[in-house]
């Protein structure tokens, strides 16, 4: 943006800050007016007594309940797990040692009872006061659902001992000793209080899945603990690495307890398709002597894809039916065959026992599909016999708990998931896992600074995971959906998060908790990221104002901290309720952070097509064409005719209620940093909310630099980016086959590669909305215009247009 937008948004950020802190300094002044004017040693015997009382309290109430009937008979349930038959050790470690890693298998007990061990050790000591544990998971769901359970084991209601705290949710009080997060709650803990003054015990779940919070998290606890030589740590996970972590950790200790499952059957694929008799159908292709080798030859930088093209079908999998040899050279690496999920299930419902069905899924494209598909099935149709409940991280966390309640009698209950039912959480009834074999993963390729979220093979460690989800309560069965040669062939564990993500949200957390040089601190890690996505993330991070060259937070930057969201998405948030075009700048922010509402049926592709193209109208824009989606379909929504609307218009019901949720999410946040008032609602920083032009500006501001040009090419127009240069608009796009555009620019959500480098969703802007809502502006070195991305973008203009820009 210009300098003198810029410097008005800055002053804007500016006071929105000092009004923050001014409210902090009368609420903390009142506080100390309030207090009595006593001699210190006074206060601190007071303290003394109080604490002693409140530890007191604690036992007592603790001993109460644990005589209740229903406490004895759920004490006698924990017993059994083999983590109760380490409880002694495990105590006596965490006391004599500052760190410890605990690797312990499936069905152990330990994300829900080694932090009780301590809970109900401190309280029984009359520790209790000053016991502060906090217990952290990678996701939402497994924050709120072991809480229940341990807040259950221990007869209470949640929030009383045991608590829990997500983002925009928790359920705690002053009694709460014991409180589970996720690993960004504990984060953002730590900008308001770097030494984590007050806790006590601090435990780290899941650390075997390597996310970026947790490797973040583990640099930091290790620069930590000098400084509180009082705090005891514990790494957990199921599928530890554990020498390694031990070892960041100067050799600490480490502790294995043994899993409790019942024996589970495995599948492969070979086994499924000779079980079930179903018939993978081969590609078109197929019948013009396109053989397997050739199809898995062009699946490139897929090291599973080539094992299984070296097989020889007939001979390594000579012991089955021609049917079945005939399939598996069909099945596609790339694909998955969902009406083979559905088959899948099927022939459970028909032939197996009782019990749920978990299905690991890839995303949520899947999951919708499968579920329509079911939905048209005649036996898994019928929703008297069959609970089929979808289960991904994006949904809000009233409908995810649904998943852990026991289907009525006479049901069975089918639960449709991504890989957050891994691990942590526990789904009591599960008999029968369907495993696809990938997830979706992030890969980010730094030269080119391409980013891409696509299904990925899982680790050999994830397949024993979803394995043991099915042997929880009784005698199980995991069918996997590939071949046992693709399984063998598994890597041990995943690529951790930060060695394959772009790295600009981590390195404004790292600013903003003042921990020094990023490029420097990062190398501290347990496995350092390459410098050159480093140094993307910075540059990044500059262009867009966040950082100044001294790579110290700006005002803009320190308000993107408090988000916890992509900084151009937040960026995005941030202008639109400053220019006050906030209602379409939340919509549009929330199918960037989630997910595009349109759907593009293969056999109706052109009818969906025009169909997007009639919301765009003629904005050129994909994203005015799903502002004004949504907008219709809230429209639709009110007279009650929401389910033909999604129909007719190609949508996906699902999608929008989420961005709608997400919606109320973002305002919330912005509510509570201080930059809109809750009371007032959304409509109160929506003036100019109708103003397209002014839609595409903030747009602008939230995507730059994702800037292209657009040049003629004779009747065509040839795009250009900076980073890799001539670029293709995705056919999925409105502007797909547009021949000219009527403004100069086009920004994008995101780069994509796959035959060529398309971009995705995209709005024409003009050479006005760059200029005023872009990045820096400088003179041209000839003096007769002004440049933007180091030269990239040169506007000739006559000196009094470019010193009116400028000023």
């Amino acid at each position: 943006m210009s300098n003198e937008t810029e410097r008005r948004v800055e002053n804007l950020l500016s006071r929105a800050q000092s009004n923050n802190n001014a409210s902090a300094s009368t609420s903390t002044v009142s506080m100390r007016q309030s207090l009595p004017s006593t001699s210190t040693a006074v206060a601190e015997s007071t303290t003394y007594v109080d604490k002693q009382k409140l530890s007191f309290q604690l036992r007592d109430m603790q001993r109460s309940k644990k005589m209740m009937p229903s406490a004895r008979s759920m004490q006698s349930f924990r017993e059994k797990l083999p983590a109760f038959k380490a409880r002694e050790e495990f105590l006596k470690a965490v006391a004599a040692n500052q760190v410890l890693v605990i690797s312990g298998e499936t069905g152990c007990g330990k994300t829900t009872q080694l932090p009780q061990f301590i809970l109900e050790e401190e309280i029984d000591n009359l520790r209790g006061a000053d016991c502060s544990i906090i217990c952290t998971q990678p996701r939402r769901i497994s924050a709120i659902s072991v809480a229940a359970r341990v807040g259950s084991e221990r007869g209470e209601e949640l929030g009383e001992t045991v608590g829990y705290q997500i983002r925009l949710e928790s359920k705690r009080s002053t009694q709460t000793r014991l409180l589970f997060c996720t690993t960004g709650v504990l984060l953002r803990k730590l900008v308001q209080e770097p030494d984590l003054v007050g806790v006590s015990h601090l435990l780290v779940d899941e650390i075997h899945e390597r996310g970026m919070n947790e490797d973040f998290l583990i640099i930091i606890l290790r620069d930590l603990l000098p400084r509180r030589p009082d705090l005891r740590l514990v790494l957990m996970s199921a599928t530890i690495n554990a020498e390694l972590f031990s070892k960041y950790f100067g050799d600490a200790p480490i502790m294995h307890i043994p899993g409790f499952t019942f024996p589970v059957a495995e599948l492969f694929l070979e086994d499924i398709l000779e079980k079930t008799q179903y018939k993978i159908k081969s590609e078109r292709d197929n019948f013009q002597g396109n053989s397997r080798k050739k199809r898995l030859a062009s699946v490139k930088n897929d090291p599973l894809a080539d094992v299984f093209q070296d097989v020889d079908i007939n001979k390594e999998y000579g012991n089955y039916s021609i049917t079945t040899r005939q399939s598996l050279e069909a099945w596609s690496v790339t694909e998955l065959d969902l009406s083979l999920v559905e088959g899948t299930i099927e022939y459970i419902c028909r032939h197996e026992g009782e019990g749920a069905i978990l299905v690991f899924l890839t995303g949520w494209d899947e999951i919708s599909k499968l579920l329509d598909k079911i939905k048209g099935n005649n036996l898994l149709g019928n929703s008297n016999k069959f609970l089929v409940l979808p289960l991904h991280g994006s949904m809000p966390t009233v409908n995810q708990r649904e998943i852990f309640d026991r289907a009525p009698a006479n049901m069975r209950k089918i639960v449709l998931a991504t890989n957050i039912a891994e691990s942590s959480i526990t789904i009591d009834d599960v008999v029968y896992v369907i495993d696809c074999g990938k997830a979706k993963e992030t890969s980010y390729d730094a030269l080119n600074k391409l980013a891409c979220l696509l299904p990925s093979w899982i680790s050999k460690a994830s397949a024993h995971q979803r394995r043991g989800r099915a042997g929880r309560v009784q005698p199980g069965v995991c069918y996997r959906l590939y071949p046992k040669v693709i399984h063998d062939a598994m890597p041990q564990f995943q690529l951790p998060e930060i060695l394959r993500t772009p790295l600009q949200e981590l390195c404004l957390t790292i600013k903003s908790l003042q921990l020094g040089a990023v490029a420097s601190f990062l190398a501290k890690s347990l496995q350092p990221p390459d410098p050159l996505s480093v140094k993307n993330a910075i540059e990044l991070l500059k262009t867009i104002g966040a950082l100044d060259d001294l790579e110290e937070l700006t005002y803009l930057g320190r308000h993107l901290c408090t988000l916890p969201l992509d900084p151009n998405i937040g960026k995005m948030l941030l202008i639109g309720s400053v220019f006050q075009c906030l209602d379409p700048a939340l919509t549009i922010a929330a199918a960037l952070a989630y997910r595009n509402p349109f759907v593009l049926p293969i056999d109706r592709k052109e009818e969906a097509d025009a169909v997007k193209r009639s919301f765009a109208g003629d904005s050129c824009s994909d994203h005015i064409a799903l502002l004004k989606a949504f907008e219709a379909w809230k429209e639709a929504k009110r007279s009650g005719r929401e389910r033909s609307f999604c129909w007719e218009n190609f949508l996906s019901p699902m999608t929008l209620k989420m961005m709608d949720d997400m919606r109320n999410q973002f305002f919330d946040l912005l509510s509570d940093i201080g930059f809109v008032s809750k009371t007032r609602g959304v409509k109160a920083y929506n003036h100019y909310g109708k103003d397209l032009e002014m839609v595409s500006a903030v747009l602008c501001a939230g995507l730059y630099p994702n800037v292209i040009q657009c040049k003629r090419r004779g009747k065509r127009t040839a795009f250009y980016t900076k980073d890799v240069g001539k670029v293709d608009i995705h056919p999925s796009s409105v502007n797909a086959g547009v021949q000219q555009f009527p403004l100069p620019y086009l920004v994008y959500s995101e780069k994509v590669k796959t035959a060529s480098i398309y971009v995705r969703d995209s709005t024409n802007i003009s050479d006005y909305a760059l200029l005023l809502f872009g990045g820096s502006l400088s003179p041209s070195n000839t003096g007769e215009g002004i440049e933007m991305l180091a030269g990239y973008l040169h506007f000739s203009a006559p000196k009094r247009i470019i010193e009116l820009i400028q000023c």
